[in-house]
């Protein structure tokens, strides 16, 4: 299983949001690239990142911090050997931003409300770009989220899933949004769901917080699992969450 450490950007820091509540945020660290260097040294191969401003409005406030993850990751890599990988969701609602990331060496792009609200904008995403483009599927009260988690669309969480994988994604990133902060574990119960309905790569989002998390998570099949606040706190060394994964890629 590959481990996803977190980064999740606000006015160009690292922060973090308790259940997706933006008025409920703790900042933990100014300096993000620095983070994706000690991701890397602990043995992490990926990182996760939102842009939680754009995820609100649409734009890039956050592009040049992104980049500079990006390169950071790659640099700390280069001395260990492996490649870094870096993907990056929130805001990202035009072919035009789809492009800037990938164009500025971006791993993957992750669609959320446009995924929702614009299929057809998915679908060609998807035909031009392959395996680059993913959906997060952010799932609240039953139902996915859009804007930021700010609103609610009409769709259940195994309607659109199964509307995903009819469109050709890939990998999706789901996310409970109830759990997501609140380090009182993850929603087995749904990933073992969503991994028996599907046929695509599953990445777990929202409340990971343990190693028994982790192991659980292997022990179904799970693609991926991203950790945040759990690892902020201190909560899980992130060498021992990517040796419970296996080889990082």
């Amino acid at each position: 299983m590959i481990i996803y450490p977190a980064i999740d950007l606000y006015d160009g820091k690292a922060v973090r949001l308790f259940k997706g509540d933006y008025n409920e945020m703790t900042v933990y660290s100014d300096n993000p690239p620095e983070i994706a260097g000690d991701f890397m040294k602990a043995g992490a191969r990926r990182i996760h990142v939102v842009d939680l401003e754009g995820a609100k409005d649409g734009t890039t406030p956050n592009f040049e911090t992104v980049c500079a993850i990006k390169e950071a990751a790659d640099k700390a890599v280069e001395s260990l050997g492996g490649k870094a990988f870096v993907e990056i969701g929130g805001g990202i609602r035009s072919e035009a931003v789809i492009a800037k990331y990938l164009d500025a060496g971006i791993d993957r792009v992750i669609l959320g409300t446009a995924a929702v609200r614009d299929p057809e904008f998915l679908a060609a995403a998807v035909s031009k770009y392959g395996e680059k483009i993913a959906v997060g599927i952010d799932v609240k009260d039953g139902h996915v989220a859009v804007s930021g988690w700010t609103e609610l669309s009409a769709y259940g969480l195994d309607e659109f899933a199964d509307k995903m994988q009819d469109i050709g994604v890939r990998t999706i990133i789901c996310t409970d949004i109830s759990r997501d902060g609140a380090m009182r574990g993850t929603n087995l119960e749904m990933y073992q769901r969503l991994s028996e309905q599907l046929d695509i790569d599953i990445v777990a989002s929202g409340g990971v917080s343990s190693l028994a998390d982790l192991q659980h998570l292997t022990e179904l099949g799970i693609h991926g699992a991203i950790i945040g606040k759990a690892y902020y706190t201190g909560v899980i060394d992130l060498a021992k969450a990517a040796k419970i994964g296996g080889k990082q890629q």
